[in-house]
């Protein structure tokens, strides 16, 4: 009787944390951390203009536009690198990287998701894919930017926002940091007490490389936990067209770019140049 009494309270806990992991998953997978944007002159981009958009449902989007240097005279165009950070970042959290690895004479732009930074609302898988369509659009329009020459980055989470544009839109190379294979697979991994039906969020980047057609540059630490290098291995192999694979040695989840260095940039900048 008792051990009964034990089962029928140890389900009904289960079953109570599934409905909150169903109900909540949204919040666990965008933790979307506010701040405004940060002041460009003492980030060391004078050149920074902030943008704003506005999304169907009238939320307002903030981020920078960085133009390239040699921009905006005598009908000159340029490549331009749209940039998607990951799940606990903002433009205010990664200013210092966007200085140093921009590649010069590229054009840069990255947007606040919804709900994150200085953008309004609240972050959701579809919301990210909106946020990332009017980025992309602000750029085709720009008649200093060469169409035929945007180029896209995402790290972490933003490897599924940046996957998704490159299976939707025409680009010229997809730049992927630390991807994750799906959020189904992430949820094994991390959440395995929970059944993966009860998961919404699709987050596929395998899927979504199978319909990307431009030339895919995949960085990845070898000591990285949360998202294991595998994961980084088999979503370059998804790609269908050319890919190539560059592990950082001892890097983990969060330190690519500091044990990357020198040799992530130049590879990342030649691969846009």
């Amino acid at each position: 009787m008792l051990f009964a009494r034990l089962l029928i309270g140890v389900l009904a806990a289960y079953g109570v944390l599934m409905v909150l992991a169903w109900l909540f998953q949204e919040r666990l997978a965008f933790p979307a951390p506010h701040a405004s944007l940060p002041d460009p002159v003492r980030a060391g981009l004078p050149d920074v203009e902030p943008v704003r958009f506005v999304m169907q449902d009238g939320t307002p989007l903030a981020g920078w536009y960085v133009p390239a240097a040699h921009s905006g005279g005598g009908g000159e165009t340029t490549a331009a690198l749209l940039w998607f950070y990951g799940n606990g970042e903002n433009i205010g959290a990664i200013w210092p990287v966007l200085r140093d690895f921009r590649p010069p004479g590229v054009a840069l732009l990255v947007v606040d998701y919804p709900g994150y930074g200085a953008s309004g609302g609240r972050a959701s898988e579809d919301g990210l894919y909106e946020a990332a369509d009017l980025a992309y659009q602000s750029l085709v329009d720009r008649p200093e930017v060469d169409r035929a020459r945007i180029f896209v980055y995402g790290r972490s989470l933003g490897s599924a926002v940046a996957t998704h544009l490159a299976s939707t839109r025409s680009v010229a190379g997809l730049v992927l940091e630390s991807p994750f294979t799906s959020a189904r697979d992430m949820s094994r991994r991390h959440y395995a007490l929970f059944p993966t039906f009860i998961l919404r969020l699709r987050l596929d980047n395998v899927a979504a490389l199978r319909r990307v057609r431009c030339p895919v540059l995949v960085f990845h630490g070898t000591a990285d936990r949360l998202v294991p290098p595998d994961m980084g291995r088999r979503v370059a192999a998804a790609a269908p067209g050319p890919s190539e694979l560059v592990l950082i040695e001892g890097a983990g989840h969060n330190d690519t770019y500091e044990l990357g260095g020198r040799a992530y940039r130049d590879k990342l900048w030649k691969f846009v140049k």
